[in-house]
C-alpha cells in the first residue's frame, strides 16, 4: 500500500488536466484548431479558483499542461511550479495519440518536454495523452516517451468506453514491455463483479451521485491496498463557459452535466481523502532526477 508519510493513511494523487474548454476531443469537429486563436480563453480565471481550493485543503497535485497553453500563459505555468505543483505534459495542442504516427508523435512530445522545461525550469517527467488515446493498438506511444526522457505516463484508461479504454490493461501501476519499460499508471477504475467501472474522475464524478466516487476511492484504498489517480479539467469547474452548438445530445450531456455541481464536489473530495501529487507517489527517489 503506498501511504503517507504522517499518518499512515493511503494517499492518491491528484490530477489537472490544464487544458480550455474549446479543446476538449468531443468538440473536434465543431471548432477548428486554427480558430483557437480567436476564442474567449477561460483558463487563467479557472485555474486561479482551482489553486485557491488546493490551497485552502493544502494539498499538492499534478498538472498536465498543453504545450499551446504553456506558450500563451507562461507566468501561470511557472508559478504550478513555484508553489510546488508537478508540471508535467498533455502534448503540445491536445492531439488523440490515435491520430499520430510515431514520428509525429515523438516530434510533438519532444516538443512539449522542451517547452515546459524552458518555462519552468525543471525537469519534467510525466505525460498523460489527449483523452487517454494510448490503447492495445499503440503500444508504441509507451516506448517513444521513455526514449525522450520520461518516467511515467498515465494514458491508459482500462474501461470500456466509445473513445477510448483498454479493458484488459492491468488496474494499477505497471511497467511496460513486461516490467523493463516505462512506468504507466492507469486512471483507476474499481473492479466489481470482474469488471472495471471508471472512478477516477471526468464526466462519471459529475454524472454519479459523490457517495459513489467516495465508496469507490474507499474501495480502491481498503480492499485493493492502493493508491488512486484522479483527474478533472478547468473548465469542468466554469457553468458559464461558452456553450457550443450543433454537438449531440451524448456530447452536451458529457461535457455540461453538473458543471456547477463540481467544485463544491471537489472539495468535499480533497476533504475526504489524502492527496498529492503523482511523481511523489508513484516513483521511488532514486528514479526522479534531482
Amino acid at each position: 500500500m503506498l501511504q503517507s508519510s504522517h499518518d499512515n493513511v493511503t494517499c492518491n494523487a491528484m490530477t489537472v488536466d490544464v487544458e480550455d474548454y474549446f479543446q476538449v476531443s468531443a468538440f473536434e469537429r465543431h471548432i477548428d484548431r486554427a480558430d483557437w486563436e480567436s476564442l474567449a480563453c477561460r483558463i487563467e480565471g479557472n485555474m486561479q479558483r482551482i489553486l485557491a481550493l488546493f490551497d485552502r485543503h493544502k494539498i499538492k497535485a499534478t498538472f498536465f499542461v498543453l504545450g499551446w497553453m504553456a506558450e500563451r500563459y507562461p507566468a501561470m505555468i511557472r508559478s504550478l511550479h513555484d508553489n510546488g505543483h508537478e508540471v508535467a505534459s498533455h502534448g503540445y495542442e491536445h492531439v488523440r495519440v490515435v491520430n499520430q504516427t510515431p514520428r509525429e508523435f515523438r516530434e510533438d512530445v519532444e516538443r512539449t518536454r522542451m517547452l515546459l522545461e524552458d518555462t519552468i525550469g525543471a525537469p519534467v517527467i510525466g505525460y498523460r495523452a489527449a483523452s487517454y488515446s494510448i490503447g492495445r493498438n499503440n503500444l508504441w506511444a509507451l516506448d517513444e516517451l521513455e526514449e525522450t526522457g520520461h518516467l511515467y505516463s498515465s494514458s491508459i484508461y482500462p474501461i470500456r468506453h466509445d473513445s477510448y479504454g483498454m479493458p484488459e490493461a492491468p488496474r494499477f501501476a505497471f511497467r511496460h514491455r513486461d516490467g523493463a519499460g516505462l512506468l504507466e499508471i492507469p486512471v483507476t477504475t474499481v473492479e466489481i463483479a470482474g469488471k472495471n467501472y471508471p472512478c477516477g474522475g471526468g464526466g462519471y464524478f459529475r454524472l454519479l451521485p459523490y457517495a459513489v466516487s467516495r465508496w469507490a476511492i474507499n474501495r480502491v484504498n481498503q480492499h485493493d491496498g492502493q493508491s488512486a489517480i484522479f483527474y478533472f479539467h478547468p473548465w469542468e469547474i466554469d457553468p458559464r463557459q461558452p456553450r457550443q452548438q450543433g454537438i449531440g445530445i451524448k456530447t452536451r450531456l458529457r461535457h455540461y452535466l453538473n458543471l456547477s455541481r463540481m467544485e463544491p464536489r471537489l472539495a468535499r473530495l480533497l476533504k475526504d481523502f489524502h492527496w498529492d501529487r503523482v511523481d511523489r507517489i508513484f516513483l521511488a527517489r532514486e528514479d526522479r532526477p534531482q
